[in-house]
């Protein structure tokens, strides 16, 4: 008898941000789950909110008019995301800066987390994240998604942890 265990498929969280630096914030929060469903918002920026860097709106095309007219509040993205994500693991593949944009959303809201984010890294063996960059621009040219956005690129994360793990 053959019996293959089941692969392993993360909830994937990226996160879009108003510029490179460390006074950039949170604009738009994507997920995958493991299901395959998508959540994504664009945040409406708090008011002391204000950096802002026209070659971060270049990569993703999101323009802070954008954001203030069509963005969802911080506190209501940080309850929805309690009420699906609540005692989960968030998988990023850039968890150095997600973590603290999503801590940083959070901390405005003044609401505390309740699921953790991590690094995809750690699911990972050397060898994986040897080919990493490699195979995620495999499965990008693959895909040819024309929005660089959070939820397209949750996916595209997903899809290469999916591909390097296969069993």
């Amino acid at each position: 008898m053959n019996m293959q265990a089941a692969q392993f498929i993360p909830d994937i969280i990226d996160i879009e941000a108003s510029g490179f630096g460390s006074h950039s914030y949170p604009i738009e929060v994507g997920i995958v789950s493991a299901d395959g469903s998508r959540y994504c918002r664009l945040i409406k920026p708090f008011a002391a909110w204000q950096n802002w860097d026209d070659s971060a709106e270049a990569v993703h095309g999101i323009s802070r008019d954008l954001l203030c007219d069509k963005g969802h509040q911080g506190e209501d993205i940080c309850n929805e995301l309690n009420r699906l994500y609540a005692n989960r693991i968030l998988y990023s593949d850039a968890w150095v800066v997600d973590y603290p944009w999503l801590r940083a959303l959070f901390e405005k809201s003044d609401i505390e987390m309740h699921f953790r984010l991590s690094s995809i890294e750690l699911l990972l063996k050397e060898s994986q994240c040897e080919q990493w960059a490699d195979v995620k621009h495999h499965i990008e040219t693959q895909l040819q998604l024309t929005r660089h956005r959070a939820s397209n690129d949750a996916h595209v994360i997903q899809q290469t942890y999916l591909t390097l793990t296969q069993v």
